[in-house]
């Protein structure tokens, strides 16, 4: 059994744990935000805190973790960017060789969560997870960067690689291959929509009395509950 001596070791060790407690984000009250949840929609209260993001976070505000399984129950997580938001869900984009792509065709359920620490809030959204038409594929590829486009055609998402040299190497065959023309979307490469049917919003208050309200579709109709912190 150890025991906690009263040395000047011991007594510094506890000083540094209370400092490490007081400087925990909330603990002052003057810097917590709380919000007036009378929105029945949940996909318009996301937009607006989505939009205060934008404004007001530090690093970029479409960054969003990414939860799947794979057909064994196997979890994996993964950041990537939100790249559209509106009634019919929430878009992102990706190799459609990659892990995530393996395992949305094998079980097609995703959670995201949003964290945007500036605003102490973050945002849970699961639901169902289906493919964006060709169409939106096409014209969400067209608006980016060239080089992106040409990385896309080199990237063989998360298979090994000699180095970054190898990378480098394809990027610039690529490169040649497309000349000086338009880069169109690779087969290989489209988005995935996450149809939202619960979405939980968070709001951080002092001493972990955090707000949590959750709305969950239920045959169209969002419902609404509070949640213990």
């Amino acid at each position: 059994m150890t025991v906690w001596k009263d040395t000047r070791e011991g007594r510094g060790r506890a000083q540094r744990m209370r400092r490490l407690h007081q400087t925990r984000r909330g603990a002052a009250p003057g810097a917590l935000r709380h919000w007036d949840m009378q929105l029945p929609d949940p996909l318009r209260l996301f937009q607006e805190w989505f939009a205060e993001a934008r404004d007001r976070e530090k690093s970029d505000a479409t960054a969003m973790a990414v939860a799947t399984a794979d057909a064994a129950g196997r979890p994996a997580v993964r950041m990537v960017l939100l790249k559209q938001a509106d009634a019919r869900g929430f878009v992102f984009y990706t190799n459609l060789d990659s892990p995530k792509a393996d395992n949305l065709r094998a079980n097609p359920r995703a959670e995201l969560c949003f964290h945007w620490p500036v605003l102490e809030r973050q945002v849970r959204v699961s639901g169902q997870v289906d493919a964006v038409s060709d169409a939106e594929a096409d014209a969400y590829f067209a608006t980016r960067p060239r080089l992106s486009q040409l990385g896309a055609w080199a990237s063989h998402q998360s298979k090994p690689m000699n180095g970054r040299y190898e990378l480098e190497q394809a990027v610039a065959r690529e490169t040649v291959r497309h000349g000086v023309g338009p880069v169109p979307r690779p087969p290989f490469w489209s988005g995935f929509r996450v149809v939202p049917a619960q979405i939980e919003f968070w709001q951080q208050k002092p001493f972990r009395h955090h707000d949590r309200q959750r709305f969950t579709r239920i045959g169209g109709v969002w419902h609404h509950e509070w949640l213990f912190p």
